[in-house]
């Protein structure tokens, strides 16, 4: 079965984005539907799959980080309206038996992202 994980790292501190909220929704035509928020761990993971099972279905979803409150939460000086202030990757899921990892390297104002194993 299927699966969909993430995680994140700070480039800028060099070291796991620990208490990002991370929220994913499944994005269908104009409308997004909420699946779950979650928070990420001390290593920069969610604790649990964002989906698996019978929910991993194929189309299109959107991770959204909280990643302004992360960097301001670490004492980092942001402006009022940041350059970065919520990080969101569209992807889409095609194959329900696979693994899909979608990490986001992030800093205040770069961030990348890959499909990861």
């Amino acid at each position: 079965m299927g699966r969909l994980t993430t995680h994140v790292l700070d480039t800028a501190q060099g070291k796991p984005g620990a208490d990002i909220d991370v929220s994913l929704y499944r994005v269908e035509g104009d409308t997004l539907q909420h699946v779950v928020t979650t928070t990420t761990n001390s290593d920069g993971r969610t604790d649990e799959p964002l989906l698996d099972g019978s929910h991993f279905l194929p189309g299109k979803y959107q991770l959204q980080f909280n990643t302004a409150d992360y960097f301001r939460n670490r004492g980092i000086s942001l402006s009022d309206i940041p350059f970065l202030d919520d990080v969101i990757i569209r992807f889409g899921v095609d194959d329900v038996d696979a693994h899909y990892h979608v990490p986001l390297l992030v800093s205040p104002y770069s961030f990348s992202t890959y499909r990861g194993s």
